[in-house]
């Protein structure tokens, strides 16, 4: 399989980690393509009519694009423990936490597009301090309702929550660690997993 890809794009790196922690790695070849609204890359639009990465492109069989749907085809390959739930409470706890992730991702860069990117003239602050506001109520929700004993099982969820996290931090978006003390003793502890550690940030969008 081969995995179309970007090094500073937290959907994509979720399913990189993912594929690691499901020990899935060796049967995927990572392929950089910068994506950006601005930038059309045809590559990637033969693949994913939105243009955009992660990409997982399978032999002989439709690619398959977005990150969510990516993961839950790579559980479906490994023999170890499912990392999203088949059912009950935990699937749905697990699923809620991935959703408030991808949604954080997604503020970041709305907060991005209203801070740096769009050209200063045409910014909204009251758009970018509405996604600010995403993001901080989406790091006390994270405080209250993320399981972070050492028990608890690994799932989905806390993958998402890790490399969106990371990615917000990446790009000095607003911080999570000073006034949420359980969240970021909780990162400081995952981003040292190998999965983490395998699959490092890196450069800038391209427009």
């Amino acid at each position: 399989m081969q995995l179309l890809y970007q090094t500073h794009s937290p959907y994509a790196r979720k399913v990189l980690v993912f594929a690691h922690e499901a020990g899935l790695t060796e049967r995927i070849e990572v392929i950089h393509h910068e994506t950006s609204p601005t930038l059309r890359n045809e590559a990637v639009y033969a693949q994913n009519p939105l243009g955009k990465v992660p990409v997982l492109l399978r032999p002989g069989l439709q690619p398959i694009f977005d990150s969510d749907v990516i993961c839950e085809y790579l559980d479906t390959l490994h023999a170890g423990r499912p990392l999203i739930p088949a059912q009950g409470e935990a699937r749905w706890h697990a699923l809620r936490v991935q959703a408030v992730a991808k949604g954080m991702a997604d503020s970041g860069i709305a907060v991005r597009w209203e801070t740096t990117r769009r050209p200063e003239a045409l910014r909204y602050p009251p758009l970018r301090d509405g996604h600010i506001g995403k993001l901080q109520a989406s790091y006390d929700w994270l405080e209250r309702e993320l399981d972070m004993n050492v028990d608890s099982p690994m799932h989905v969820g806390h993958i998402a929550v890790a490399t969106a996290l990371s990615w917000l931090e990446f790009r000095e978006l607003p911080d999570f660690k000073d006034n949420h003390p359980r969240l970021a003793a909780w990162y400081a502890e995952f981003i040292t997993r190998q999965a983490m550690l395998a699959t490092p940030l890196s450069g800038d969008t391209q427009d």
